[in-house]
Order: structure tokens, then sequence, then C-alpha cells
């Protein structure tokens, strides 16, 4: 079942448009990230959804209802802003039980139930007395989040809850998103310019360029089998060589820039310009004088603890590669490089 509907949603400030004809249906139930860069419209998307921003044409349907013309407080939706946006003179369990008293959502009692029940929800009931000044980002984000599923509302929205959050923050606050997620079963929408976050939390991803879809999928599809150039740069650090595609006796093979040849699974039908593409964990170094599809040579390399990471230059292009510490490559070596042909894909945009 549909818990939100977007049928071809536009969205233009003066005569320049930021959304472009957007179609897309989220599942009851499921985790779904708006991921791009800055500028994408992902952001402008969702306040589209939550009624912050009106459409330009197309239309929004919330569950079965047509919420295109429907103010917020009428879609049965919750958002969580970057800002926490917690009212400051108020107690943490005031802040909560703020939509559940505007609403008016059960009785009084029952709304005191209800809202302490939410900050237990994300381990925050002891603190319950306290004001937003007294609790530390991490904590004033896990207020905010109670205050949001207090109503149970059909759709939480997340506008990049987890940016204004140090390193280590993020990474626990990750970790309770999920455990909230499948603890209460809201269908939401997150919104986050940042690929690890969207791969780590959704089950499906949505990127966004230029305020249209580029790609939708499961976070392995996007990572594994991205259809573009710009999925394939987007989605983690990748490997783009640009290249003629030729046949190669029952298979073909990638003429580089600089004359190497690399070997492809792609059939002959898949001739012609095209760009490789493999990701920087992929690659497998050896030293020069051991066989290897390529030759590069090594211009940085730098340790990130339980990996090295190498910039190599391939013929005037720069790749990188991740490779275990047990094994040190000099910095104007020539090294071996080779990728596993499954682990490789022909990009045609």
């Amino acid at each position: 079942m549909a818990a939100v509907a977007l049928n071809n949603v536009t969205k233009a400030f003066g005569d320049v448009e930021v959304i472009k004809g957007i179609t897309v249906t989220i599942e009851k139930g499921e985790f779904v990230s708006l991921l791009g860069p800055s500028g994408c419209g992902k952001t402008t998307l969702l306040r589209m959804v939550a009624g912050l921003e009106s459409t330009t044409s197309g239309s929004i349907f919330i569950g079965e209802r047509d919420s295109t013309g429907l103010p917020p407080e009428q879609r049965d939706i919750a958002m969580v802003f970057q800002s926490y946006a917690l009212f400051p003179h108020l107690t943490v369990l005031e802040n909560v039980l703020f939509p559940l008293r505007m609403r008016k959502l059960s009785a009084r009692d029952k709304q005191v139930e209800r809202a302490r029940a939410a900050l237990e929800l994300v381990q925050l009931l002891h603190l319950a007395d306290r004001r937003p000044r007294e609790l530390s980002g991490g904590q004033q984000q896990r207020v905010a989040i109670a205050r949001a599923v207090v109503s149970e509302p059909q759709v939480l929205l997340l506008d990049e809850p987890l940016s204004n959050l140090d390193a280590r923050l993020r990474e626990n606050m990750q970790e309770e998103l999920i455990q909230l997620h499948r603890k209460t079963g809201l269908t939401t929408i997150f919104v986050t310019h940042d690929q690890e976050e969207a791969l780590s939390l959704s089950d499906r991803v949505i990127l966004l360029n230029g305020g249209q879809i580029e790609q939708v999928g499961s976070p392995s599809e996007l990572y594994s089998k991205p259809g573009t150039r710009f999925a394939a740069s987007f989605m983690g650090s990748t490997n783009l060589l640009d290249a003629e595609i030729v046949p190669h006796g029952d298979a073909t093979a990638a003429n580089l820039a600089g004359g190497q040849i690399l070997q492809l699974a792609d059939g002959p039908a898949s001739c012609g310009p095209g760009t490789v593409m493999f990701r920087q964990e992929d690659i497998q170094m050896c030293p020069s004088s051991a066989t290897s599809q390529l030759k590069g040579v090594v211009v940085t390399r730098i340790f990130l603890g339980a990996r090295v990471r190498y910039v190599i230059d391939l013929d005037g292009q720069a790749i990188r590669c991740l490779a275990p510490t047990d094994k040190l490559f000099e910095v104007g070596e020539t090294v071996g490089i080779s990728v596993p042909v499954e682990r490789m894909r022909v990009l045609r945009d």
C-alpha cells in the first residue's frame, strides 16, 4: 500500500524550475532517502510533501487522500528539522506533549502517557524535566524525534537531522534511527547529501540531480549497479575511465587513453565510446614485476588505519585504490593494477 505518491510534481520559483516532473511512490513502512548534492531539490521536495511549499503542478497523495492543497496540519505527517526547532521555554516532556495538545489527540492523562512512552523510545525519559539548553546536540535531536513520532503520523519526514552532529554522534544516531524505524514501522522520508547515511539507513534511495530523479533503487543496487556516470560518481569513491570499447574475442576490452587495454566482461554489442567504472576497493595492487591488467605510478599514499588509499597515475588519468596495509608501495613506484571483470561496469552517458 502506498503511503506517499507523487505524480508528475513540479516546482518553480519564478522562471527557475527546481523540481521537474517527479513521479515516485513510497510504500507503507518504507525508509526512503532523498539523496543528492546541494541544490538538487531534495529539501524542496520534502517540504512539498509536508505542505510547507506548494506544488506548481502535479499531485501529492498521502495514503489514499489527495493532499496537494492541504495545509501541513491536515496531512498527518511529522517533520524533524535540521535545527531541531525545540521550544526553549518548555521542558523536554512539554516539548513532546506539544503536538498532542495542539491537535487534541486523546485525553490529557493519555497524552502524558504517550509523551513519556515516546521519550522512553529514544531513551530520554530520565531527562523529561530538563530544558533544551541543558541537553547535548544529540539529546536535543532525540527529543525532536520523540516529538515527531508521539502523534503516530502516517509519514515521518527528516530534513538532514544529523548534519549538526559530530562524527561519533552521527554514527550513534544512525544506529538509533534504524532501531526506531524497526520499533515503530513508520513510513520515513529522510533527506541527506551524505551517501553513507543514505546507504546505511534506507530500504530505498531516490538519487536526485538537477530537480529530477537520476536513479531509484536499494542501497546495494545504487552502489553496485549505478545506471549513469553521475550516479556512479556520487555513490561513493568511484574510478571512471574514458575508453573506446572494442571487440576482444568473445567479450570486449577497453582501449584506455594511454593505450593500455583492460579486459571486460561485456559482449560485442556494447562496443563504442564509454566510461569504465570500478570502485576503489575493487582494485588489486601488486609489484610492477607481477602479472596485472594495467600499470601505473603511485602519486600519493594516505594511511587510513585499517587500509591505505593510493592515488595512482594511469597515463594521465588519476585513479584511487584502497589497499591493505600488509604491503606498502612507495610514492613514485610503478605498480600493477588488476580489477576483477565482474566488478567493472561500462556506462554510456
